[in-house]
């Protein structure tokens, strides 16, 4: 990922945002933790983790257990080393037999070289029907033109 770098316009923090997109749909471990620091500091949620190893280990399971991963990501805000982001992505989840939808916003600090050097995610999840799904589509270019209403921003 890391291009582009420090310091943020709208236009490169939004194109940092939808490339972090891209990799996390693509649920490749290996790729995707090459868009963070070494020494990374993530939250996710409960989850307290530092350096990549921790990382790929934990999107490893949670790709394990979320399966037919569909995410959104949306600029919220940014300053010249910093891009807050909202999101959704749905999924299955084999052993609840539901799908589930995350509501929620991350926290972005970025090194010089473009690589994150710290993310916080807070997230909360509901139990969705097969008919309420937003994200049914072959792509992440149809997924980008759900419309997401006020109510869910």
């Amino acid at each position: 990922m890391p291009p582009p770098c420090p310091p943020f316009t709208e236009e490169t923090a939004r194109q940092k945002v939808k490339t972090a997109q891209h990799a996390w749909n693509g649920q490749d471990p290996d790729k995707v933790v090459l868009a963070y620091t070494e020494d990374t500091i993530w939250r996710n949620r409960d989850e307290f983790l530092h350096g990549r190893e921790e990382i790929r280990e934990f999107l490893k399971r949670k790709w394990s257990k979320e399966t037919h991963y569909r995410l959104r990501k949306e600029l919220f805000a940014f300053t010249s080393n910093k891009i807050a982001v909202q999101f959704w992505y749905e999924y299955w989840n084999d052993s609840l037999s539901t799908w589930r939808r995350c509501y929620g916003l991350e926290d972005w600090t970025f090194a010089d070289d473009g690589r994150m050097r710290k993310r916080m995610m807070s997230g909360n999840e509901i139990s969705i029907q097969e008919g309420e799904r937003w994200f049914t589509g072959a792509g992440e270019e149809e997924w980008d033109r759900v419309e997401i209403s006020e109510r869910h921003w």
